[in-house]
């Protein structure tokens, strides 16, 4: 089991079983899922089911966002990871509003960013985006995501359809 990593204002630890009852009330959160993609509402068997067949299966692997007193405020995952090209998307959630701001989610990046790129010898990150997210938009860059593509009307969403941002960030240090 991956072993927690520590930051100055953060702690992540690996997701466990324990954690559904939060990610899925921090999922179903307006603030959080009115900037996801899938903004389908988010269940316990949802959740279970994404840990059996991708976390379990080494396809993904999920931290639990937590203060230094050990409070969980979120989550960050990396998902489909690509083995054959060493890259993986990046998904990361605040749920807990009084811990929007804090400069929590520009931690977990940098800290998540370097333990894909170390511990897991990826090439790169990848995420997506919706285009009117400027705060995230602006965190990501923060942590050195850059905009790679821009998909207009790419998802249809509650209100209508959406432009979606690709964005990446290559691991400059290890070259093959």
């Amino acid at each position: 089991m991956t072993a927690w990593i520590r930051g100055k204002k953060i702690l992540l630890r690996p997701m466990t079983e324990k954690d559904t009852e939060n990610i899925v009330r921090w999922r179903n959160e307006a603030f959080v899922r009115e900037n996801f993609i899938y903004q389908k509402p988010f269940t316990a068997e949802g959740h279970k089911h994404w840990a059996e067949t991708m976390v379990n299966t080494g396809r993904a692997v999920q931290f639990i966002i937590c203060t230094q007193e050990e409070k969980p405020v979120g989550s960050v995952y990396l998902r489909d990871i690509d083995r054959t090209h060493n890259k993986a998307e990046y998904g990361i959630f605040i749920g807990e509003e009084e811990a929007l701001s804090k400069g929590y989610g520009s931690e977990t990046a940098e800290l998540m960013i370097r333990y894909a790129f170390e511990e897991l010898q990826l090439h790169k990150l990848y995420l997506r985006v919706l285009a009117g997210n400027e705060r995230a938009k602006k965190s990501y860059e923060h942590a050195g995501f850059v905009q790679e593509g821009y998909f207009r009307d790419d998802v249809l969403l509650p209100g209508g359809y959406q432009d979606v941002i690709f964005m990446g960030i290559l691991n400059e240090i290890k070259s093959e």
